[in-house]
């Protein structure tokens, strides 16, 4: 059972990044141009660096033990088809929401990823949640910038938006 709350626990502070980051994003508009340039710049920097660290120290290691290297690329491909599809009807609606979508399609992932790490190595899935709500953090910061710009929606609806797609994590490294 502590190993159910530990999962859950990690999985909602790692996805609690997202509203965060999304609530900071307002604070970006008090900022000169020049400067707001620069924190959007070191956000998205901030972000990819997450990303690549939690690829690089921790997915490929665990994936390359459980998976042999062909086919680790099924999925992989499949991935990569089902984001392109995603994009493409989203393209094909009018919308631009390409920052929440990839926020979605990687979050969902990555907390079963956790939570497949959790039974596995417990002590490597507290790096995976930081990682990821590092990641987090900017991503939900750039999805409401881009959600401003492209949807109706006022600030306070979107950060409910943002604060339910939290629990989505507990769930997804629960199933894993």
């Amino acid at each position: 059972m502590s190993d159910l709350f530990y999962a859950i626990t990690l999985a909602a502070l790692a996805g609690a990044a997202i509203p965060f980051g999304a609530w900071l994003s307002g604070f970006d508009r008090i900022l000169p141009g020049w400067i707001r340039n620069e924190t959007n710049h070191w956000v998205m920097a901030f972000g990819a660096g997450a990303l690549l660290s939690a690829v690089a120290l921790v997915l490929i290691p665990e994936g390359v033990d459980r998976v042999a290297g062909a086919f680790a690329l099924i999925p992989f491909l499949l991935g990569a088809i089902a984001a392109l599809a995603a994009d493409m009807a989203l393209s094909r609606h009018g919308g631009s929401k390409s920052q929440f979508m990839a926020m979605l399609m990687d979050f969902i992932p990555e907390t079963i990823a956790l939570g497949a790490v959790l039974t596995a190595k417990p002590g490597l899935a507290l790096l995976l949640a930081g990682l990821i709500g590092a990641q987090n953090l900017p991503e939900g910061f750039n999805a409401d910038r881009e959600l401003t710009e492209t949807s109706a929606l006022p600030r306070s609806k979107r950060l409910i938006l943002f604060l339910l797609l939290v629990p989505l994590g507990p769930i997804a490294a629960l199933i894993a």
